[in-house]
């Protein structure tokens, strides 16, 4: 029987193909699931959904009346799917709980360094054959202090990439990592952390406890030459604030691969039509501030890991069997 995958990039597109071959058949579609496109499912007792797919309780009330029975969905977090409601429906709903740290880790770094060294700004520059400098003044990460938000494996990775650089290390966390504390990281509490910290990055789970973990009072907590990095979840940073401290001048430099109200707009080209969004419009036009459309996870490792996991999810459905990926057991 076919299996449906929704949210499907032409990149990702030959690695799902691959991944399955020879076990299930699949139909790949690039729409996004939503309300909307839901009722397209109708006939499919498998249906696979990307990171920015809506799975609250009008969506999987569509998908159970059209027969789906199972969600796999490609990627480590999953606050975007009501599992009550999907419990309450009989519906097993698995994810990929691991895939390349690095992928994301190096990626933060790509964004640090970007707006650290104004690599945007001076790329666009040389394109117009202007050759200044000015404006384009960063500073030596060697020797400052990297705060790292959330340990686990891709806090870790970018936790040894600062190390490389020499940085010193403070963390917060729910658990310490033994790993991060090798590498001479001081676990302190949040507020020491954003206030001692020349380069903040956020890698914890979105959650009810960790949204707006970011909020206006961390914000002002923080230095005012601090730099932000966020590749994990939009929600974790109150947007609304961010701009707020950015109006007044604050910060050397934020990169955000995430946004709190990126379903809709990310992975979709909306470079014709009107901005509706006066928020993530004011964000963009700040010269400090590097916004990429989330795509830290985006590279052939990751990916591929992502896809194969996926595929022995649904083979782990079809056998009955359970694994740590599984968030809502088949009934």
């Amino acid at each position: 029987m076919e299996i449906l995958a929704f949210g499907v990039q032409a990149d990702e597109q030959p690695l799902i193909e691959q991944a399955f071959h020879g076990r299930e058949e699949i139909r790949c579609v690039d729409v996004f699931l939503n309300e909307d496109t839901a009722p397209i499912a109708a006939g499919h007792e498998i249906v696979s959904t990307s990171v920015n797919a809506d799975l609250g309780a009008d969506v999987l009330e569509i998908l159970a009346a059209g027969g789906t029975r199972m969600v796999a969905q490609r990627s480590t977090g999953f606050n975007n799917i009501d599992l009550a409601t999907a419990e309450r429906l009989g519906m097993t709903v698995a994810r990929v709980s691991y895939y390349s740290p690095y992928s994301v880790a190096e990626f933060a770094w790509a964004l640090a360094m970007a707006v650290n060294r104004r690599i945007v700004r001076a790329a666009n520059r040389t394109r117009d054959f202007d050759f200044r400098l000015q404006g384009l003044m960063g500073r030596d990460l060697h020797g400052r202090t990297a705060g790292v938000l959330g340990t686990g494996k891709i806090g870790e990775a970018f936790a040894r990439i600062a190390h490389g650089f020499g940085m010193r290390l403070l963390g917060w966390d729910v658990a310490e990592n033994p790993a991060c504390a090798e590498l001479g990281m001081r676990y302190v509490p949040k507020d020491e952390l954003l206030a001692q910290s020349d380069l903040i990055t956020l890698h914890v789970p979105l959650m009810a406890e960790t949204r707006h973990l970011i909020d206006a009072p961390a914000l002002k907590a923080m230095r005012d030459d601090a730099i932000l990095v966020n590749s994990s979840r939009g929600g974790l940073i109150d947007t609304v604030a961010l701009v707020g401290e950015l109006r007044a001048g604050r910060f050397a430099g934020v990169g955000l691969d995430v946004y709190e109200a990126e379903a809709g707009l990310f992975f979709l080209d909306k470079s014709l039509e009107p901005v509706e969004d006066d928020t993530l419009a004011r964000l963009v036009t700040f010269p400090n501030v590097l916004v990429t459309s989330h795509q830290a996870y985006y590279t052939r490792d990751a990916v591929g890991q992502i896809v194969d996991a996926t595929a022995r999810n649904v083979l782990d459905y079809r056998e009955g069997r359970r694994s740590e990926n599984v968030l809502v057991p088949r009934g």
